[in-house]
């Protein structure tokens, strides 16, 4: 566990556009906590996922949305459609980004991969916990080489496993043991945090401390379809469980006013 405070993202200036074409100095990074009472603005709370296949796409969602949403995350599917090139430039307008490809090799290869990735102008990244300490300790180490101010986000257990699928790939105890073992793994070995569900984020907060970042995906709205989630839970529960930040992704882009309902799941967690 950390023992130096953690590090913190400011809030966005006022006046400033998220929109794409708004050329504005990329702000730092910070950890936010739900008891994280000087920083109000719950945007700095939220992450809407671009689960979408191009930048079109992509840009349409961050236009509709407008300053309603500061950070987005490009996963698998539009980076591997679009490449390194929309990511520079969502982070070149302003946007912070959320690199979400669960990198997970050797330790050399994940760090050649976050050196090139760190070069992007992101503010947060993930890797596999479970490629054990040493990958951990490469990743961390290649990203802060070149930004001191990047998170490096461990992802634990799945938010699409339970424990039934755990004992199938042969790990064996509870989820919760799985997740615990893994974030105390991840800390210990310079990650700025973790991403796993708020259902374990209170036990995280409790055994491993404040100063780092939770990030919970599986958020869900109440009312809607939970999709191929397993351990779901709402905005306002991941908050009050101790997540510094959801993910959110279909529930928002999905809806038939997305800056509506990213207004109303932003009055959940403020």
């Amino acid at each position: 566990m950390h023992s130096a405070p953690p590090r913190r993202i400011p809030a966005q200036p006022e006046g400033t556009s998220s929109a794409l074409d708004a050329q504005v100095e990329r702000p730092g990074p910070r950890v936010i906590h739900s008891n994280d009472h000087d920083n109000p603005d719950p945007r700095e709370k939220l992450i809407v996922a671009l689960d979408v296949s191009n930048a079109v796409a992509a840009r349409k969602i961050i236009s509709v949305l407008g300053d309603s949403v500061l950070t987005y995350k490009v996963g698998m599917q539009l980076y591997t459609a679009q490449g390194p090139q929309l990511v520079r430039d969502l982070a070149a307008s302003g946007l912070r980004v959320f690199l979400d490809l669960k990198y997970h090799d050797i330790p050399n290869t994940v760090a050649s991969a976050v050196t090139e990735a760190a070069q992007l102008g992101l503010t947060m990244l993930t890797v596999h916990a479970s490629g054990g300490g040493k990958m951990l300790r490469a990743a961390a180490d290649a990203a802060h080489a070149i930004n001191p101010a990047l998170l490096v986000l461990a992802v634990t257990v799945l938010t699409s496993l339970d424990g039934n699928d755990l004992e199938k790939i042969g790990l064996r105890g509870t989820v919760l043991d799985e997740v615990l073992r893994l974030s105390a793994l991840a800390l210990a070995n310079g990650c700025d945090g973790v991403v796993a569900s708020a259902r374990e984020a209170s036990h995280l907060r409790s055994q491993l401390g404040d100063n780092f970042n939770i990030v919970t995906p599986g958020v869900r709205p109440a009312g809607t379809g939970h999709g191929d989630q397993v351990r779901v839970v709402t905005p306002a529960e991941a908050i009050a469980a101790g997540a510094s930040h959801i993910v959110v992704g279909r529930p928002i882009t999905g809806a038939a006013d997305p800056a509506a309902e990213a207004r109303a799941i932003l009055s959940q967690i403020g």
